[in-house]
């Protein structure tokens, strides 16, 4: 017991030190090392005095190693870094394609592992991840040639722009720099369009790029063999655990119907390969008597299953949920070579440690909360319990107790919980892990590829059903991220609601006062995120990158300023907005305002109007654009129109009317430009209006311009903010949405110098992530969200 707790204590530290803002001076290791010595030496020669603090000491030593072990690992990764110097410039590089690329609408994106930088000078880090876009280049024009088949193994001489790993920063929104820590990608960047970007002869054939090699056979063959079928992405992610291949629209319906699990390869897949190779082999081992003597049937098999479970968790990623599967089965298996028990708890936390011993950033992936925390809860429920269920009613019992013993976890990383999940997974499990699974699995033998065709079929009932079953009303339990104490008093309540029973009935009876789990799980789902106040007002600046995106609250209402870029396979509505506006617990908007047509301010729409309901649409956009024809209650915007919500006042300053009826109207000069004033201080949005629409701004509205906050125009672009524009608004506060390094240069340099000049306080998107301000109390509140959230893997 002693071992697990001591494990525990362990993997806290590591995950203590993945929320650390700053890395911690390894100095201090030493002092750690000589506290270790000396309290084994105590321990040795006294040990049985001060048992209870020496059981302390030792649990915070442990603690102590965990942080200092991943705090060990994190220096060594960070120092293989791209200096600033190298962003954004042409490289020559020799390397290897290093996993299975994925398919793009635009192009291809695969790891690079890179053995040499022929640019003199260059330090470029081992492993990068890189685009090779059809037009050329991300921003290029588009190139007549056809863009080359890239395969795993293959060795390339590539010219490459690069910059370092840098993400999205924004409440409630996914941290792409982690999950390129935790993948050990240190810079990211794409293919230039050059002479020398040449396929070299012989292929490298280590054993890491054979597995992905024969991944990418699989789906190449996969996708001829199912070409022109619905359902291919999700056959190829059931046998190599390629999830990029299921399209969006599908992974909604798994999300909603609580199924995607199925989807990522999860242990009860894992399991089920490793125990028909262990039935078989047992069956045949024992059939021959000499083998038998040699050795029993039993080990044999056991150490073939477990075999057959690492081959095919290397042959799907070897993600999280099939690593811990994958050593559950080999600590139990050594337990039975040796001849020696082992109980589940302590497979759990050796599977645990292990996993976190050799990745310490596995604890910030939501698969491996979601993976341990659904077998600790299966563990809780059967492990040490007097009586047997019959095998539907073990099996529902579980059902029931994942779908709300992971709801503290699902709602505080995804705001939701699919209420219809006990009815999906039962249709769901037994037909995907019974039948389309085996017969997908059997299918990666070339032999058998005919039977990806009634698999196929079969898979294709069960969407049916899944889609109607996500489409029915209320499926989903959507509400806002809970707070801290409310997660840690959920999970105490579902450990506590899942205890021991005794010799009652039903689930509360037994063990004592059982029925107070449930009210520690209450706040999870009745407390309210606070909001602003009559007459104040909550801005946010989403960080969307290159483009814009401002949530507006009031009291009781919302707005939506622009709606961010498209980014090709997905947008800022899906990726960042909805999101945003799920954990603050936003419901509806009660307005969308599209600013104008330009894509990194509307690409985001429709996603956002597919996923929130919104009460109306103001835009300058045509009558025929998409997002127009999706929207209800659609009007175009104009100067003059204005409106109060919760004593807050909202003025829209241009278009004039008349705009619309230009032949050649440009989109920038025609944005909708909005006025947002209360008593604590004001805000204008001027979208991308440039040089000659503020010009005649001032001459229409130039008393109305002043305000306390800007949102620059146009980004921060050369051609606009002009010196008398920007001193007739006077802002104290002048915030920019760009994005990193974009290949515009925004914001101009010269265009910063004009707003320091005048005294206004800077920030921008780029450097500090979502920009939060709060009017409120005669003042301004301002927070960023890189500096909220901060972590030490967060580009300096």
């Amino acid at each position: 017991m002693l071992r697990q707790i001591y494990s525990l204590a362990f993997v806290f530290g590591v995950c203590l030190l993945q929320l650390q803002a700053e890395l911690p001076e390894m100095r201090w290791v030493v002092v750690l090392f000589s506290a270790a010595v000396l309290l084994s030496f105590y321990s040795y020669f006294y040990p049985n005095t001060f048992l209870a603090l020496r059981k302390t000491l030792s649990f915070g030593l442990f603690l102590g190693l965990g942080f200092f072990w991943a705090a060990m690992f994190a220096y060594w990764r960070m120092a293989d870094t791209l200096p600033h110097e190298w962003e954004s410039r042409d490289i020559e590089l020799i390397g290897v394609i290093a996993e299975l690329p994925q398919i793009m609408d635009r192009g291809v994106r695969f790891r690079f592992d890179v053995e040499q930088v022929l640019a003199s000078e260059a330090a470029v880090p081992t492993h990068i991840l890189l685009t090779w876009y059809k037009m050329g280049g991300k921003y290029e024009e588009i190139s007549t040639s056809t863009l080359p088949q890239v395969n795993v193994g293959e060795r390339w001489r590539l010219t490459v722009r690069l910059k370092r790993p840098h993400g999205n920063a924004n409440p409630h929104g996914s941290d792409f720099e982690a999950k390129a820590m935790e993948r050990n990608i240190r810079a990211i960047g794409y293919v230039r369009i050059s002479a020398n970007n040449v396929r070299l002869d012989g292929w490298v054939n280590y054993p890491k790029y054979l597995i992905e090699h024969v991944r990418q056979q699989i789906r190449t063959r996969f996708s001829q063999v199912l070409a022109d079928h619905s359902y291919t992405g999700i056959q190829i992610a059931l046998a190599i655990g390629d999830q990029q291949a299921i399209p969006h629209e599908q992974w909604q319906i798994f999300t909603r119907t609580g199924t995607n699990h199925l989807m990522s390869i999860s242990g009860l897949h894992v399991t089920m390969v490793s125990g028909m190779v262990l039935g078989l082999v047992y069956w045949l081992w024992r059939r021959s008597l000499h083998l038998s003597y040699w050795l029993p049937a039993r080990k044999m098999a056991v150490a073939a299953g477990v075999l057959a479970a690492l081959c095919y968790a290397l042959l799907t990623g070897f993600s999280v949920p099939t690593r811990r599967t994958f050593l559950m089965l080999a600590i139990i298996a050594i337990a039975l070579w040796s001849d020696r028990r082992v109980s589940m708890p302590a497979v759990l936390v050796g599977a645990l440690l292990i996993v976190v011993v050799f990745d310490p950033w596995a604890v910030i992936s939501p698969g491996f909360w979601l993976s341990f925390g659904a077998i600790a809860l299966i563990t809780l429920v059967t492990f040490g319990r007097i009586g047997k269920m019959g095998a539907i009613i073990s099996w529902a019992r579980v059902q029931w107790v994942i779908t709300l013993g992971l709801s503290p976890l699902l709602l505080v990383m995804f705001q939701q919980v699919s209420v219809i999940a006990p009815i999906a997974n039962a249709i769901a499990i037994p037909l995907v892990s019974l039948v389309v699974v085996p017969l997908t699995l059997l299918a990666i033998v070339p032999l058998f590829d005919f039977l990806l065709l009634p698999a196929h079929e079969i898979l294709s009932a069960g969407m049916l059903l899944l889609k109607w079953l996500s489409e029915t009303p209320q499926a989903v339990w959507q509400q806002p991220a809970p707070p801290l104490w409310a997660l840690i008093a959920g999970m105490a309540g579902v450990v506590w609601l899942f205890l021991p029973g005794g010799s009652g009935m039903g689930i509360f009876s037994g063990f004592p006062a059982r029925w107070l789990g449930v009210v520690a799980l209450l706040p999870m789902f009745m407390i309210s995120p606070p909001k602003p106040a009559t007459g104040e007002m909550w801005l946010t600046m989403l960080d969307v990158g290159q483009g814009l995106a401002v949530v507006v609250r009031t009291e009781h209402h919302t707005l939506l300023y622009d709606a961010g870029p498209n980014y090709g396979e997905t947008d800022s509505g899906a990726r960042i907005i909805v999101p945003f506006l799920r954990g603050e617990g936003i419901r509806q908007l009660d307005l969308m305002l599209i600013s104008h047509a330009d894509s990194d301010h509307s690409g985001g729409a429709l996603s956002v109007l597919a996923a929130i309901p919104v009460q109306s649409l103001l835009s300058s956009l045509n009558s025929d654009h998409p997002i127009q024809q999706a929207a209800t209650n659609s009007k175009p915007c104009h100067a003059g129109e204005s409106w109060q919500w919760d004593d807050v006042h909202f003025e829209l300053l241009h278009p004039l009317a008349q705009s619309y009826n230009l032949a050649k109207r440009k989109t920038n000069e025609t944005s909708c430009v909005l006025k947002i004033t209360t008593r604590h201080g004001s805000v204008l949005l001027p979208a991308d209006i440039e040089k000659d629409t503020e010009r005649d701004l001032l001459v229409r509205a130039g008393q109305q311009l002043s305000a306390t906050v800007l949102i620059a125009p146009h980004h921060g672009s050369k051609t606009s903010s002009t010196e008398t524009f920007i001193r007739q608004v006077n802002p104290w506060l002048t915030l920019f949405s760009v994005g990193y390094r974009n290949h515009f240069g925004h914001p101009n340099e010269k265009v910063v110098e004009r707003y320091r000049d005048l005294g206004s306080e800077l920030m921008r998107s780029d450097r500090d992530g979502a920009v939060l301000l709060q009017f409120k109390e005669d003042s301004i509140t301002v927070s960023s969200w890189r500096e909220i959230s901060r972590r030490y893997w967060y580009d300096r």
